[in-house]
């Protein structure tokens, strides 16, 4: 899951969301270093990720896209449920996405002291650009793709993935929707037993 995907399970807690959110740049152990409840975050993002990368219907969902992005595949799919999610947003939860967003980046903004310097130096563009919303349009998400594409430089070719993504649009939502239950379901249950 991208961005918006392990933000939103994150709940209500604010360094939770700030853990999650940040944790691909923090390395082994380096996570011991940051409060506990972003700590928490970090641990919570990890085991998404766990989840996500064994899931049948998320490996189903790479599978269509592995001829031509190979070990890119999962970072697409990734990018394309943050995707459903964002069109979707109205069936998981009864606040806008603008005001979602907004609150968050206001929780950064707020928590600038507990942030790590790869966060820090991704928030203006993250802010300008306004990634977690323009997931919501297929030309936000040949934007996004593009940039990360050209991080490569332009070696994993993610920035024609919206093609697939058209020609399979149905069979990636529903994969999404019925993995994204049982997700939503694994981190309800690992939230309650920390």
């Amino acid at each position: 899951m991208n961005f918006l995907a392990h933000i939103y399970l994150s709940g209500d807690n604010e360094l939770l969301k700030i853990g999650n959110f940040m944790a691909d740049g923090i390395r082994g152990k380096h996570f011991e270093s940051y409060p506990l409840e972003i700590q928490k975050g970090i641990m919570l993002h990890r085991a998404i990720d766990t989840f996500t990368d064994a899931h049948p219907v998320f490996r189903q969902s790479t599978k269509r896209l592995h001829q031509h992005y190979h070990h890119y595949a999962g970072v697409i799919v990734d990018i394309f449920y943050d995707h459903f999610l964002a069109k979707n947003w109205n069936n998981y939860s009864d606040e806008k996405l603008e005001d979602f967003v907004e609150h968050f980046y206001q929780s950064l903004r707020d928590n600038n002291n507990v942030l790590s310097e790869r966060t820090i130096k991704i928030m203006p563009i993250l802010f300008k650009e306004n990634w977690l919303v323009i997931y919501q349009t297929i030309n936000g998400i040949d934007h996004i793709l593009t940039q990360m594409d050209s991080r490569t430089k332009n070696q994993s070719n993610m920035r024609f993935a919206t093609t697939e993504l058209q020609e399979f649009y149905t069979d990636f939502e529903n994969e999404f929707t019925a993995f994204f239950e049982e997700l939503r379901t694994f981190v309800e249950q690992k939230i309650l037993d920390e």
